[in-house]
């Protein structure tokens, strides 16, 4: 029996390299990986839930705004609603914000690369538990009964399918790995084909998932796989050319319904703008899927690196933590709003700031150094006297832009502070989904049922005066109008690529310092020189070079 031993190596197929990691003691007296099975490995329930739980914890690195530079910096700095604007001598970096916002990437983006490996080291860790689990040969030495080892097996699958329709939404064509080094330079495989992969996948094992319940936060549930279902049946006739608006509806109908399960019951949209996004939010009622994170359990929702300003902004909203001055709304953003609309009032951080719980300005540390600070709707030098140009990502100020301010995380004080959970899913995208779908099988003309899915989320963001005139109507919700509003209802949330996409908006329309490339190619991005070089299976995405 091993004293010592190396984990079988596993990480990540990365772009047709296998990274090997190891786990455990590095004693190499004795190598024997054949020696080392998951019937030995796993002592305990627990170990094999941890096993399972691994590819969660590491999915936070690249769809959440962390601060890394994945899934989420892409959808979201690549789009109309924010920017990473150069902010005097702060914020250039290379160029790499400005190349997303004008769509120049090139296959050589350090950022992209990042992208690539992490979501592919979350296959690989998806594809060792997999391996392991599937070896086991009688769940019951580990207290497992065999419906629940199948649903464990069911939530790994599905949460496989789910890194591969992100990374199909990045990349179009790439290879499809299922074990771990096997083949060792994977081939790229059409588009088409990795829809179908992921299409089996989730239609094979959702069905199989536990429903949501208070016990399932944090996990892949039946109501985070019909959602994934959702979204891919929502993107089919963009990805594939093949409409699967009735396979939309029904998924959001399991979800709607309440057969999926949901907190206390069926899921419920929030009363309010607040509940969703609070510190209180880990059993908020429209919850579908979540990343659960907790400051006490040492693992905190970070959204300041991307999203807070300076340490001045301390004390407006009297935290601990500060931030980047990094991602700001651009104008044509802010605009989109209503001046009644209570998420401008709610979601962004705007205007005058001032200290905690006082009329006391704060100061500026920049251009307006010792000045009171004062957040703008627009992106140029005001400092030295332009208070009417457009302005443009090189001509930033520290005070430039609307901020982001949708989740709250409490004052240093609060019993709950920085207890947020990030929300992956939420009913408000399944009542959008499902409207969409009507509309889109309706010829892109409304209809009631659409406008009332559409109607019972906006409401909340108008008081009951202004409600009347707020309303949509069959005539009012036209395929612009909705995506305007999902772009308001959705901000921050990650999800504005793909929608720019499948309303033919992403490469076409022009949003504040930004001119449509008009070229389809830039739907989707570079497969990264390096991983060319590494694999020479891969091919690249049309109009692209193979290196740069």
């Amino acid at each position: 029996m091993m004293k010592k031993y190396i984990r079988k190596a596993i990480l990540v197929f990365a772009s047709g390299l296998l990274l090997y990691g190891v786990n455990g003691c590095t004693d190499l007296d004795e190598t024997a990986y054949s020696e080392l099975y998951a019937n030995n490995f796993y002592k305990n329930k627990l170990e094999v839930q941890q096993a399972v739980l691994r590819p969660m914890t590491h999915m936070a690195a690249w769809i959440a705004p962390t601060g890394q530079n994945g899934y989420y910096y892409h959808s979201e700095l690549s789009s109309d609603q924010l920017a990473w604007p150069q902010k005097g001598r702060h914020g250039y970096d290379g160029g790499d914000h400005f190349r997303q916002h004008y769509h120049t990437w090139t296959s050589n983006e350090g950022r992209m690369r990042s992208a690539w490996t992490l979501l592919w080291t979350g296959v690989g860790y998806i594809n060792a538990a997999l391996e392991d689990l599937t070896a086991i040969e009688d769940p019951s030495v580990l207290d497992i009964t065999p419906a629940e080892m199948d649903s464990y097996l069911a939530e790994l699958y599905v949460l496989r399918a789910f890194h591969y329709m992100k990374i199909m939404e990045l990349w179009g064509n790439v290879p499809i790995v299922v074990k771990v080094a096997e083949p060792l330079n994977p081939k790229t495989q059409p588009r088409a084909e990795v829809f179908e992969f992921i299409k089996e996948e989730l239609e094979t094992y959702v069905p199989q998932l536990q429903t949501y319940s208070e016990a399932m936060v944090g996990r892949v549930s039946a109501t985070a796989g019909y959602a994934m279902l959702a979204e891919l049946y929502l993107n089919a006739e963009k990805w594939v050319g093949t409409a699967m608006w009735d396979e939309c509806i029904a998924a959001c109908d399991k979800i709607i319904s309440g057969e999926a399960g949901g907190i206390n019951g069926a899921p419920q949209l929030a009363d309010d703008l607040l509940e969703t996004f609070s510190n209180t939010n880990k059993n908020a009622s429209e919850n579908l899927f979540q990343l659960a994170y907790s400051r006490e359990g040492g693992n905190t929702f970070s959204w300041g690196g991307f999203f807070m300003g300076y340490d001045n902004i301390k004390e407006v909203l009297n935290v601990g933590y500060g931030g980047w001055n990094a991602f700001v709304v651009i104008p044509s953003a802010f605009d989109a709003y209503a001046e009644n609309d209570l998420r401008k009032e709610e979601w962004f951080l705007f205007g005058p700031q001032y200290k905690y719980g006082t009329t006391e300005p704060i100061l500026g540390t920049e251009e307006w150094n010792d000045q009171p600070f004062v957040y703008v709707n627009s992106i140029r030098r005001e400092s030295e006297g332009d208070t009417t140009s457009e302005g443009s990502m090189a001509e930033g100020e520290e005070n430039s832009g609307a901020r982001f301010h949708k989740y709250k995380s409490g004052t240093i004080d609060d019993e709950n502070y920085q207890e947020n959970h990030y929300i992956l899913y939420r009913l408000t995208e399944i009542y959008f989904n499902k409207a969409e779908a009507l509309m889109r099988k309706n010829g892109g003309m409304a209809t009631q049922e659409a406008v009332d899915l559409v109607n019972e989320s906006r409401k909340r963001a108008f008081s009951e005066e202004d409600w009347p005139a707020a309303r949509y109507t069959v005539a009012s919700l036209t395929m612009d109008e909705f995506l305007a509003e999902r772009g308001r209802e959705f901000i921050f949330e990650g999800k504005r690529r793909t929608d720019l996409i499948r309303f033919d908006k992403f490469v076409t329309a022009s949003w504040w310092d930004h001119d449509p490339t008009n070229d389809p190619n830039r739907e989707l991005y570079p497969i990264p020189s390096t991983q060319l070089a590494n694999n020479p299976g891969l091919d690249q995405n049309p109009g692209y070079p193979r290196s740069n």
